[in-house]
């Protein structure tokens, strides 16, 4: 009985990983497992910028909004700090923090959002049509959620994605992640 609980387990754990490669799945844009689809947003600096444009260099993908009242400062100053212990490891690491919220999100906003963090991260912004392109080639999930004020906020995937640099997703780090296992799953991404 204990075996075939065990052997039953293990057909689960198959499933759900087979599952999960056939939901990302691969495309001939981006071999691997297929992250991104085409878009054109502009750089907080207002220079146009593509999908094609992340690659060349590792780099990691963090969809946000400055209007974020905790999660993106504090994924973003996890970067920093990450980016600070791994000093000349983290050279040639890119990072990109794509607004889910265009609307409020202009370039002037991005840039001014993220002046008191590293140069490292390149904000990006766009209409709301090629934004939405860039969430769902990332299979983000955001959401704009009416507040009683008359105001509102976003819901977004809180998770940041590795790129190799031919744009092959290699995982995420997870919002409040151990530093450790982030600074290893960093470390990796940086010698693929």
């Amino acid at each position: 009985m204990k075996n075939l609980r065990y052997l039953l387990w293990g057909m689960v754990a198959l499933f759900a990983a087979a599952a999960v490669f056939v939901a990302l799945g691969t495309d001939s844009e981006n071999p691997g497992i297929g992250l991104g689809a085409p878009f054109e947003l502009q750089t907080s600096d207002g220079t146009p910028f593509t999908l094609e444009d992340m690659r060349g260099s590792p780099h990691l993908v963090f969809f946000g909004f400055t209007h974020c009242p905790e999660i993106c400062p504090t994924t973003l100053a996890e970067v920093d700090n990450w980016t600070e212990t791994l000093g000349e490891e983290a050279k040639d690491l890119k990072v990109y923090f794509v607004t889910v919220d265009p609307e409020r999100d202009t370039p002037e906003v991005l840039a001014n959002y993220l002046s008191p963090f590293s140069g490292k991260v390149t904000g990006l912004t766009g209409s709301l049509e090629e934004m939405d392109k860039a969430a769902k080639g990332f299979r983000v999930y955001y959401r704009k959620v009416d507040l009683d004020d008359g105001g509102y906020t976003m819901d977004h995937t809180a998770s940041i994605f590795l790129m190799k640099p031919d744009g092959t997703f290699m995982g995420t780090i997870a919002f409040s992640e151990n530093p450790d296992t982030a600074l290893d799953k960093l470390r990796r991404l940086l010698a693929s």
